[in-house]
Order: C-alpha cells, then sequence, then structure tokens
C-alpha cells in the first residue's frame, strides 16, 4: 500500500486524475480465445500439455477461471468448426456459469483440402458457395448465443508468379464479402484481417491493412479492420496504424500476440513491450473513437502452461494500458506546440517505464480479487487439478482437421 500511495502521489503532482485512471483499468476488457487453451504448436509439432482443454467446454471453464483472478476477461472467442456443438444455448448457458459470455465467432475456411486453391477468392463457384454456407452458419451461431462480431481471417492467395489473376481474385473475394455482409444482423460487426504472408508466399488477398481497410469501405458501417500484431513486415509501425483507423472510424478489435520474426503468436508484450505500450498510447489519445474496440488475445501456447501463459498475456496488456493512462497528456501537448522532440519523448518513456504494478496491486485488491493473479494460480492448484482431471490429450481441442 506504500508503495501504491508514492505512487499515487507522483501521479497526482502531475495533475494526473489516479482514481479515473484506476476506474478505467478496473472496466478494461480482454477476449480471450478459447484455442489458447487447446494443445497448441507450430507447423513442426505440436506438444501435448497435461489438463489441456479438449473441448469448448473445458476451454470455457479455464476461461472462466482465468477471468475469476484477473476479473477483466469476461468473453471468449470460440472458433468454427473446432468449437462447434449440437446444443448453442446449451453452451451458452455453461458459459455464464463460467462467469463468462461467448464473445466473436471465428471462421475457418483455410483447413479442409477443398480450399487448397483458395476459399472465398476459389475460381470454383462451388467451393465460394461451401465458404458462404459456412459464414451464413457461423452468423446463425452468433444470434444464437448472443455474439456481436464475425472475426475473418482467409489463407487465399497463390504461390508463384502468373498462377492466378490478382485482379479477378479480388472480385471474388468482393462479391463474397457483400454476400455475407448482407446477411449481417444490424446489431454485428465484420472484423476483416488481413496478412502479408504465410500460408500462401508469393501474394496473399488480403496481405496488410490498406488491403482489408478498401474492402471495408466498398461494403459499410458494419464491417472493420482486425489489426493482428504478428501479421505485419517487419518494422511497420502499427500504433500508426492503429491511429490511423481509429481517426476514421474503421478500427475494429485486435489480435494481441507478440513476434520475433513473423507470425510468431508469442505472448503479447513478452518481445516488444514497447510498442504494446504505444500501440495503447493512441488507444487513449483517440478517446470515445476507441470505445467499441475489441480487445482479443491470440496465441498459440506450444511449450507453454495454458492457464499461466493467458494470465501473463492478460498481465502485459493491462500494464500497457496502465502506462497509456499515465501519460502526461497536457504536458505532452505542450511539448508538442513547442516543436521541443525530445521533451516531448520523455513524456512518453516516462509513462512506459513507470513501475505499475503497484497501481495494478490496488485496482485488483478494490476489485477483490488477490493483488497477484499468478501467485493467486499458483496457490489455489487450478492447473494441477485439471491435469490430474484430464490427463494428457493429443488433440487440439476441437473438431478434425478438414471438417
Amino acid at each position: 500500500m506504500a508503495t501504491y500511495q508514492i505512487l499515487a502521489d507522483q501521479l497526482a503532482s502531475k495533475g494526473i486524475d489516479v482514481e479515473a485512471v484506476k476506474a478505467q483499468l478496473r472496466a478494461q476488457k480482454i477476449e480471450l480465445p478459447s484455442w489458447g487453451f487447446a494443445n497448441t504448436g507450430t507447423r513442426f509439432k505440436t506438444y501435448a500439455w497435461p489438463g489441456a482443454a479438449r473441448n469448448i467446454y473445458e476451454k470455457l471453464a479455464d476461461a472462466g477461471f482465468v477471468n475469476k483472478i484477473t476479473g477483466v476477461c469476461p468473453t471468449v472467442a470460440v472458433h468454427i468448426p473446432w468449437d462447434k456443438v449440437k446444443d448453442w444455448d446449451d453452451l451458452a448457458e455453461y458459459a455464464a456459469g463460467q462467469g463468462v459470455a461467448i464473445g466473436a465467432i471465428n471462421t475457418n475456411t483455410f483447413q479442409a483440402d477443398r480450399y487448397k486453391f483458395g476459399s472465398i477468392t476459389n475460381r470454383d463457384a462451388e467451393i465460394r458457395k461451401k465458404a458462404l454456407d459456412h459464414h451464413l452458419e457461423c452468423i446463425e451461431i452468433a444470434k444464437a448465443v448472443g455474439s456481436n462480431a464475425l472475426s475473418l481471417w482467409y489463407g487465399d492467395g497463390t504461390n508463384y508468379a502468373g498462377q492466378e489473376s490478382f485482379v479477378e481474385r479480388r472480385h471474388r473475394m468482393i462479391a463474397f464479402f457483400k454476400d455475407v455482409y448482407a446477411a449481417l444482423p444490424h446489431h454485428m460487426r465484420m472484423l476483416i484481417e488481413y496478412k502479408f504472408y504465410e500460408p500462401t508466399f508469393y501474394h496473399t488477398d488480403l496481405s496488410d491493412w490498406g488491403q482489408a481497410y478498401a474492402v471495408c469501405l466498398k461494403l459499410g458501417p458494419q464491417a472493420q479492420v482486425l489489426v493482428d500484431l504478428g501479421h505485419h513486415a517487419q518494422g511497420v509501425n502499427i500504433e500508426h496504424i492503429v491511429a490511423t483507423l481509429l481517426d476514421d472510424g474503421k478500427l475494429g478489435g485486435f489480435h494481441f500476440n507478440n513476434r520475433k520474426y513473423g507470425d510468431d503468436d508469442l505472448i503479447v508484450g513478452t518481445v516488444n513491450p514497447l510498442e504494446m505500450f504505444l500501440i495503447y498510447n493512441e488507444l487513449v489519445a483517440a478517446g470515445d473513437a476507441a470505445k467499441d474496440v475489441a480487445y482479443m488475445i491470440d496465441q498459440s501456447h506450444g511449450i507453454e502452461p495454458k492457464i499461466e501463459a493467458m494470465v501473463h498475456s492478460v498481465l502485459n496488456i493491462q500494464s500497457a494500458y496502465a502506462k497509456a493512462l499515465i501519460v502526461d497528456r497536457a504536458c505532452l501537448r505542450e511539448k508538442q506546440a513547442q516543436h521541443d522532440v525530445l521533451g516531448a519523448h520523455r513524456v512518453v518513456t516516462d509513462a512506459f517505464e513507470t513501475d505499475v504494478r503497484p497501481l495494478l496491486a490496488q485496482v485488483r485488491e478494490e476489485m477483490g480479487l488477490h493483488p497477484d493473479p499468478i501467485e493467486a494460480l499458483v496457490k489455489c492448484g487450478y492447473e494441477a487439478k485439471i491435469a490430474a482431471e484430464r490427463g494428457v490429450s493429443e488433440g487440439g481441442g476441437g473438431y478434425p482437421e478438414g471438417d
């Protein structure tokens, strides 16, 4: 408490409303990925983990536990068909019993054999129809579970120059999206994701945020861009992309993770915590323009304990947000107006270098939580309990590939 009070006094001396900061931290919402609790890995190997979730019900139970000890993860994104069930009302009821709700519905058109040469851009109309039927089914699932977001990513692209026409594929893609958009209920958003390479390596049909943005403009206000932190070329300024999309009202959400080289899907904030902070700095600066942004984690925990890895992700996101909230914005604007380049830079970096752990611990205690979720996780024995109950499963916790 004493350490927190020192920090609170320092922030107050800069004119920062500490109580307002704490209120915003309490209101923070982070969406967990169902697949992050199952056995996941790389294209080389998936290592089985004792207690890894074997089905969507176990995934929801694990997510509910993470929400219980962090207090900021009330929804869970699901992936179809990995998380498909026969009774969606029962699943929604079970989720509520675990203290969470179903969040974004993620479609999957990248595993079935029929999508070898593309899904929504495939030249075969029957294959595109199969993909459209899947999307329409996902919209119905979203209605059944009370979700307001459809999360869309595609592996469509080509491997060799001359393999196909870029323009013809783009026309098919836009026509497909228009059909999906027309089926959306008024409360639901399409969050369109992009990736500049992999699984195709010459070109991908939605290669960057500009491609996704251009498609959204052709569809309407319910179509927005989803930013995955691992889906950019090296050195891309993601916070600049975020600021631009916020300014145009087209930032729909995030898939939070971290990378060193490619789409590594590492725990967010572990490789480049400064980048994460700078992204949140733009979100805080945008004010109400960021109020509807969806903050989702998307990670592949290959060698890490599933629950502990997810808790670390949440803590790192909370830390980035807390640091962004304590930026002295009045001082920053003054330095910017004076063209005080390094002065403005120091205002931002001072916030980044501040140890906000006492602030976050205080917020958790005021929420009736353990001040350190990792310690709470270790003490409660949840991981040992599910390892004993579930054992070791070789599966990935969902429908078989290509279903």
